[in-house]
């Protein structure tokens, strides 16, 4: 069986959200899985030297105009967040807690986190919004509770993200097909050839 697609992600990546609601179904196109992987674009951003595209003069206020654009491009419900950017540490810990123990729940919870911000607004910088999300999808919330407090699972975020950067990962999306990087939800469609040709 070939390798899954790794899809690299922040949380709070408007791009990162589009290509979330695409990636799964693309793959599936062409009988492959993927592999997500949240990770925290503030620890990218100190190795790359970035920072977030609404922030940076000019790129500012067109991104927000663009995201809302590609959002309608794609036919993906958006709304731009109220705050923004914000930290997803607590969104990423739990997703890779769930992983360990049932990857369809942490898919899912991914989809409702990704959801709550882009289209419900709500703020999941708040560790009590993802408690909330992942009971959802029946998670032990206590559970989940005690284990975002522990260092073991802020150390396997660290890691993933460590991971990231030496295979080069610098923004979300961040797409890895069989060795080859694409950057950004506007690659999906040469992703899509990419797969079906086996490469170009």
């Amino acid at each position: 069986m070939p390798e899954p697609l790794e899809f690299y992600f922040d949380f709070s990546s408007p791009y990162g959200y589009l290509a979330s609601e695409k990636i799964d179904d693309l793959a599936a196109r062409h009988g492959r899985e993927v592999r997500w992987r949240p990770i925290l674009l503030g620890v990218v951003f100190k190795q790359t030297g970035a920072a977030p595209l609404t922030l940076v003069p000019l790129k500012g206020e067109y991104s927000i105009r663009d995201f809302s654009r590609s959002a309608r491009f794609l036919d993906v419900a958006y709304q731009h967040p109220s705050t923004f950017p914000l930290a997803t540490q607590h969104a990423a810990r739990a997703y890779y807690w769930l992983h360990d123990r049932d990857r369809a729940t942490a898919r899912a919870f991914a989809h409702s986190v990704f959801r709550a911000l882009y289209v419900e607004g709500r703020n999941i910088s708040e560790c009590e919004v993802v408690l909330d999300l992942a009971a959802s999808h029946r998670v032990d919330r206590d559970g989940l509770m005690t284990a975002l407090a522990d260092a073991k699972l802020k150390d396997r975020l660290k890691i993933e993200c460590d991971t990231a950067l030496a295979k080069g990962v610098f923004g979300s999306p961040y797409i890895i097909v069989d060795g080859e990087p694409f950057f950004g939800v506007d690659r999906l469609p040469q992703i899509d050839r990419w797969l079906a040709s086996g490469g170009f």
